[in-house]
């Protein structure tokens, strides 16, 4: 029997267990053209929570009682698609499935001696591609300036970080636990970070640990932090806003301050992306990356979580900060 989780309900504000469901049914037999693929792992991100709405986006909403679909790995375990043989193991964006078969469209075969299978879902996937486009397309970063990271200590954060460092940059991390900063600069190379948690006052926090200014933010959160963040830019700076998990379940429109003067005032700009924007753009993203991290410049981490039905709560803890790094589910 093949386990599959379909979203059941949207959810209101944060996401429960009730809003997904778990069904069993045959495994599919394949014809010509096509390969059965049993999923190795899963990658569960922040993004997901709007693809659950039903609310107009970039990508289009999850149907109810249908299939999630994320970025997974997955080994071909059978093949009557002469692109693909048994044993091979491929990447793309997939359902939640133990077992599926596929055309073969949109599946990118993945070397597992060249690197983990799991980086394929991250240092090496969207998550590395999101970071290092997000970097270097919108914030463009110089030897010597100040950039600040929130959400640092997540998939996409940890890997800015150390890129802006490999660039010359004074790092900033903010994050949510001790940990997770002595994670940030210890073993990644940050050269502080800021635990939102414990600080009373950010604005305050993030003067004292950038006292000529910030110069690049790279915005995984929004909210109260990117707000005491704006307050403190250069002229020219450049703030990426690629995500805002802190709003993701709101039930109702955020306040916030108004960020026009800011950005008057220093005549910065203020962008928000998607990585598909760069998509010609992954071969030689992806080709660096490679390069870096094959050089010991890069490290990545990770939490991994295991067993198929623990995918929707390994989802659930991203809202709560469980993870340190990408987070993943192996099967």
């Amino acid at each position: 029997m093949n386990k599959t989780i379909l979203l059941e309900k949207r959810p209101v504000g944060k996401p429960q267990l009730s809003d997904f469901k778990f069904v069993s049914n045959e495994v599919e037999n394949i014809s010509t053209g096509e390969l059965l693929l049993k999923t190795t792992y899963v990658s569960v991100d922040p993004y997901l929570r709007g693809r659950m709405s039903d609310a107009k986006s970039y990508v289009p909403s999850f149907e109810l009682h249908k299939p999630i679909t994320s970025g997974i790995v997955a080994e071909v375990i059978d093949s009557k698609n002469p692109s693909f043989k048994k044993g091979d193991f491929v990447s793309g964006m997939l359902e939640w499935k133990e077992f599926q078969k596929s055309n073969g469209e949109g599946l990118l075969k993945v070397d597992a001696s060249k690197a983990p299978l799991s980086t394929y879902l991250g240092v090496l996937g969207m998550t590395g591609l999101t970071a290092f486009l997000g970097l270097t397309e919108i914030g463009k970063p110089k030897k010597g300036e100040t950039i600040v990271v929130s959400g640092a200590a997540g998939a996409v954060g940890s890997i800015v970080g150390q890129i802006a460092k490999i660039y010359g940059c004074k790092v900033i991390g903010i994050a949510g636990t001790d940990e997770k900063g002595t994670m940030l600069t210890s073993t990644l190379g940050f050269d502080e970070a800021i635990n939102y948690k414990t600080t009373k006052d950010m604005n305050a926090a993030i003067k004292e640990a950038v006292p000529n200014g910030v110069d690049i933010y790279f915005d995984n959160v929004g909210g109260p932090i990117s707000d005491a963040v704006l307050v403190n830019i250069n002229q020219f700076a450049r703030i990426i806003v690629c995500g805002a998990i802190s709003v993701y379940n709101n039930t109702e429109l955020p306040k916030s301050i108004s960020v026009q003067p800011f950005l008057v005032r220093n005549s910065a700009l203020m962008q928000g992306f998607i990585v598909f924007n760069y998509a010609e753009k992954y071969p030689e993203a992806i080709a660096q990356l490679s390069q870096w991290l094959a050089e010991g410049k890069l490290k990545y981490t990770e939490t991994i979580v295991e067993g198929f039905d623990t995918i929707p709560q390994a989802f659930l803890d991203l809202f709560d900060g469980k993870n340190s790094g990408k987070m993943l589910v192996k099967i």
